[in-house]
């Protein structure tokens, strides 16, 4: 059970990844009806690894690792965890403007964004993808046994 749960751990972390990554060149490019509507549909496979790689990696820190007692007392640990939380309430903001696209999009048209509101969900992108190489940098540390 053990290496299930290490196995949809990391495939959800994959699939976040992917996701952010797609995310990022979508809304560098021309807003188009499709380049929108994949956005959203982006945005809703990002929200669900998300959801599933919190869910999967807390079931694993209590019951199929070595215990929440050393996870909760590893400083790696806890920047890790803090990091994951901080940036997914943070992508609320890119998520809440794809959300409002809703009813240009059934109208057949092309959402609009302004100018500012591109930059700060832009921003937002390049900040989840800089907390993904943090994470990375403190599951290695944890790894080791370092940073306790």
């Amino acid at each position: 059970m053990t290496t299930l749960f290490a196995f949809l751990h990391h495939f959800c972390a994959f699939t976040l990844v992917s996701a952010v990554a797609v995310e990022l060149a979508l809304i560098r490019g021309e807003l188009t009806l499709a380049s929108a509507r994949r956005l959203q549909v982006t945005d809703l496979v990002l929200g669900i690894a998300a959801g599933a790689l919190l869910v999967i990696g807390l079931l694993r820190v209590f019951f199929f690792e070595k215990g929440a007692e050393y996870y909760f007392h590893s400083h790696a640990f806890m920047t890790k965890f803090s990091v994951f939380i901080a940036i997914g309430l943070l992508s609320i903001i890119p998520t809440m403007e794809f959300l409002s696209w809703r009813a240009a999009l059934k109208a057949g048209q092309v959402p609009a964004i302004s100018a500012k509101k591109l930059r700060l969900v832009t921003a937002v992108i390049h900040g989840e993808l800089l907390s993904i190489v943090i994470i990375l940098l403190c599951a290695a540390i944890m790894a080791r046994g370092g940073w306790v």
